[in-house]
């Protein structure tokens, strides 16, 4: 049988990955597109992450198509974003790039049916991305900043530090956990994490990390997926709308509706002021 790949995240892919057929559980946006190309993956399989603001959900198949590589999307609806195993079971193709369904990939097809297509053909690695794409990936928020927190944006939530300890991290990353796995939520004890709420999908994945975040204190929100573009922490940050948030969030003054400026801003603000 033809091998492939699954993975609860497009940062999983490694060396052995390269010209292979994978379903990465990310969401199918600009940065994880471009990070599936720098990987050198043979074929990839995402999430739509509920397509949202601009199609952003689908713009890294669309990219891939343009690098010559067979894309497709699985509906978030029908399984969870970030957890590889739950879209090989339930998954279901709800896009396919012009690459994809000339080797005869289509809408309605199981996630197992057309990775097993995939993997059933001659692939090759992917072109390279324009470096561009990743490379701004990280920016410092400095008119949000004040009273020694910091507020910083990342394209995804992989890219936090040790030196984020404390501090605010825009996002964006899917509010999912990966693989269901708490450690997943957020690697060091930030002070805030704002995310995209990816449509929120099948069983409420796409903000799973909310409630995780709430038992280490910390105060964590998602943006509503058609207010930002998923993939893209500069969007998250000036169009996004909060649309989730935990309890500790609210405690700080966060509130369904606010803008993600908004937020960062009353969470800076009142940070000297939490329980």
């Amino acid at each position: 049988m033809p091998s492939f790949a699954v993975l609860d995240s497009v940062t999983h892919l490694q060396a052995e990955h390269r010209g292979r057929a994978v379903y990465a559980a990310s969401h199918g946006g600009l940065y994880a597109g471009a990070y599936a190309a720098k990987a050198g993956a043979g074929a990839v399989i995402l999430n739509d992450a509920g397509i949202g603001r601009e199609r952003a959900g689908l713009a890294g198949v669309d990219l891939l198509d343009t690098l010559g590589v067979p894309a497709a999307t699985l509906s978030h609806r029908s399984c969870r974003i970030g957890d590889g195993a739950d879209g090989l079971a339930r998954g279901v193709v709800s896009f396919a790039n012009g690459r994809s369904t000339a080797l005869g990939i289509a809408v309605g097809m199981s996630c197992r049916e057309a990775l097993t297509v995939l993997a059933g053909k001659s692939l090759a690695p992917a072109a390279a991305p324009d470096p561009r794409l990743l490379a701004e990936a990280r920016f410092e928020v400095a008119d949000l900043s004040g009273g020694g927190i910091r507020v910083f944006g990342l394209d995804s939530n992989g890219l936090v530090t040790a030196a984020d300890a404390g501090h605010v991290v825009v996002t964006g990353s899917h509010g999912g956990l990966l693989g269901g796995n708490a450690a997943t939520a957020v690697k060091h004890p930030v002070l805030a994490a704002v995310y995209n709420d990816a449509g929120f999908g099948s069983d409420d994945a796409g903000i799973s990390r909310l409630p995780v975040l709430e038992a280490r204190g910390i105060a964590a929100a998602c943006v509503s997926v058609f207010s930002a573009r998923i993939g893209d922490a500069r969007s998250t940050l000036d169009d996004g709308y909060v649309s989730a948030l935990n309890a500790t969030a609210v405690r700080m003054g966060g509130a369904i509706g606010q803008s993600c400026r908004t937020f960062v801003r009353t969470i800076v603000a009142n940070a000297g002021r939490r329980s």
